[in-house]
């Protein structure tokens, strides 16, 4: 029987590409999304439209409204950046969204019998987010071991995986056409037209014209 991992899947070029690699490495992928409130809530309807076409055995998603929290361009009334990628944390950082996210992973991971969760995060090509670093991701590991039943009976020990944690936006690109991952399923923009249109100026979609450009193949999403 094939082991399951939980995958936190957005929809989005580096989450997509982070569950076919689950997939190629034995598992089999249960996809975690998240409806938040997000300003680019297209992300999403991608998300479960795409989910079974690029490998997800389940797809799970989980509302509710950060909205309530705020504090981000993402999920407040506060305009995204589209001036280029700094060197500060910007306003499209959502106040420990990761934290929120692997905790909803690691909750469906103990109710599935499953011991190995997979997320995107990347610190090269990306925008300095906190909780995108190893060493945040390592300090959840040893949470999760401590909290669940599961890990304190010795059922199983948890594990992060961030497969994609020390690639260039261009490596991950590669990765995924290597594993014949479709591009043109996933939704990367956060700032998109009410038709999906990606604005093609946030950070988001910068990192990942940047990416294209270097493996020198063409974006297959739309563009305003």
């Amino acid at each position: 029987m094939t082991k399951k991992a939980v995958v936190l899947y957005s929809g989005g070029l580096d989450s997509t590409t982070c569950l076919a690699m689950a997939r190629a490495a034995g598992f089999a992928p249960c996809a975690l999304s998240f409806a938040y409130g997000q300003r680019h809530a297209i992300e999403l309807t991608k998300a479960r439209e795409y989910a079974p076409r690029v490998g997800a055995v389940e797809h799970l998603v989980v509302e509710f409204d950060y909205r309530l929290v705020g504090g981000s361009a993402l999920t407040a009334d506060i305009a995204v950046p589209k001036g280029g990628v700094g060197s500060d944390i910007p306003v499209t950082y959502v106040p420990a969204r990761n934290t929120v996210f692997l905790s909803f992973a690691l909750g469906w991971a103990e109710t599935l019998g499953a011991f190995d969760i997979y997320i995107g995060v990347n610190a090269l090509d990306y925008s300095g987010y906190p909780d995108c670093r190893p060493e945040y991701i390592a300090a959840f590991e040893t949470m999760a071991n401590l909290a669940t039943k599961a890990a304190v009976e010795g059922a199983g020990r948890y594990r992060i995986h961030t497969p994609l944690i020390a690639l260039s936006k261009a490596d991950i690109i590669r990765q995924g056409l290597a594993l014949g991952v479709d591009f043109h399923l996933t939704h990367s923009c956060y700032d998109p037209t009410p038709e999906g249109l990606a604005c093609g100026l946030c950070d988001s979609c910068r990192l990942r014209l940047k990416g294209f450009a270097e493996v020198g193949v063409q974006d297959p999403i739309a563009y305003v």
